[in-house]
């Protein structure tokens, strides 16, 4: 036993460690080891064998009190298994079921039948708002396959008159068990009856209505109701309106997701809005109130005197509401963006090069054309460098 590693740190958990803690220890090392993901790889074989031995005595309070006092040693001469571990008369289906059942498909969860009640499958659909529906709130339509009770035989699937049997091949469990042969001895594994899929009954005669389904497919309209500050990519769920339930569980539930349309001012992250203003060189130069776009209308703002083109402004408050609080919502932030005029009159050249000048720069000579720089005639107001360039 000497070079037989201590349990514990096969499965890399504390001698204190709890059952779920050893159970979730052994789950990653047969998921990494187990022989049908490392086929042909001895090594990988030897470490599953190993995790599987430390497992099989620490799940099992009795052997784990009789290890934590003795080691090794309280094992000593035991036939078969990894180390003088024997494997042999141990129930691997009880020990090691759920866990290889969750990994690898088979098995079976100990206290669960087969035919017990299920939850039906979800239904998944999509429906596209407007930027500021998602903001908002509002409330949508949506067709989708719903699966009514068959009014003939009420859900059972079987023909008026008539009823579901039991199944002869499980008696009504649902489950079957197998017995195969493993590196560890005789597995017994239980799985569901192949002859009634693990309802634990089989209809003789169906109904002809349904066919044996025991429902009736058609197209219904759903009202949605979505809420303020969604976002796209997430999902509404309407509980109780999905697939039927097998062996009378409930109805599986709607996933609504939502699509949100794009803005063509607007751009959302998380609880903020963003968006671009432009203002004019005037504006940005002397200050003045200009009107901004929200969500929630025109909002105006003071620009000040000397505005950079790209300055960000905050608006408090004016984003999108917070899910679950609409008293608090995010901010709207907007950005100024000087706007170069394109295309001059010979005043505004004049004007431009006159301003120029007074900041002790220079663009280029005087125009020829002095009448941009004559006085206004008597009776003509005199035009200022904001009214021209407005």
């Amino acid at each position: 036993m000497a070079d037989k590693r201590d349990y514990y740190e096969v499965l890399g958990v504390s001698k204190t460690a709890s059952e779920a803690e050893l159970k979730k220890a052994y789950r990653n090392l047969a998921k990494k080891y187990h022989p049908d993901a490392n086929p042909g790889d001895k090594e990988a074989e030897k470490k599953f064998k190993e995790a599987s031995e430390a497992y099989a005595v620490l799940s099992d309070s009795e052997k784990r009190a009789q290890y934590d006092q003795f080691g090794h040693a309280a094992f000593e001469g035991g036939a078969g298994g990894a180390g003088g571990f024997d494997f042999s008369g141990m129930d691997f289906g009880d020990i090691f079921g759920d866990i290889f059942g969750d990994l690898f498909g088979g098995g079976r969860t100990r206290g669960q039948s087969a035919n017990r009640p299920m939850q039906g499958a979800s239904v998944a659909t999509s429906v596209r708002i407007k930027f500021e529906e998602a903001v908002f709130g509002c409330e949508q339509e949506v067709e989708i396959p719903y699966k009514e009770e068959c009014p003939s035989c009420h859900g059972s699937g079987a023909k008026p008159g008539t009823k579901p049997e039991t199944c002869p091949k499980c008696g009504g469990s649902g489950q079957v068990v197998y017995t195969q042969q493993s590196m560890f001895g005789m597995i017994r594994n239980m799985q569901p009856c192949p002859e009634c899929n693990g309802t634990g009954t089989v209809i003789r005669e169906k109904c002809p209505s349904c066919g044996g389904r025991g429902y009736n497919s058609r197209r219904k309209k759903i009202s949605v109701k979505i809420p303020a500050g969604i976002n796209d990519g997430q999902r509404v769920r309407i509980s109780g309106m999905g697939e039927p339930g097998t062996n009378g569980g409930p109805r599986g539930d709607l996933l609504v997701e939502v699509v949100v349309s794009r803005h063509p001012i607007f751009q959302r992250q998380d609880y903020n809005i963003f968006s671009t203003v432009p203002i004019t060189y005037a504006q940005a130069a002397l200050g003045g109130e200009i009107r901004v776009k929200t969500v929630d209308g025109e909002v105006l703002y003071e620009v000040k005197p000397g505005t950079q083109t790209d300055t960000r402004v905050r608006l408090r408050g004016k984003g999108v509401p917070i899910q679950g609080n609409k008293n608090m919502r995010g901010d709207h932030y907007i950005t100024l963006v000087v706007q170069v005029p394109e295309r001059l009159t010979q005043e505004q050249k004049e004007l431009l090069r006159r301003f120029d000048e007074a900041c002790g720069g220079s663009v280029g000579t005087k125009s020829k054309d002095s009448s941009a720089g004559a006085k206004p005639k008597d009776g003509e107001k005199k035009k200022t460098f904001k009214d021209i360039f407005k």
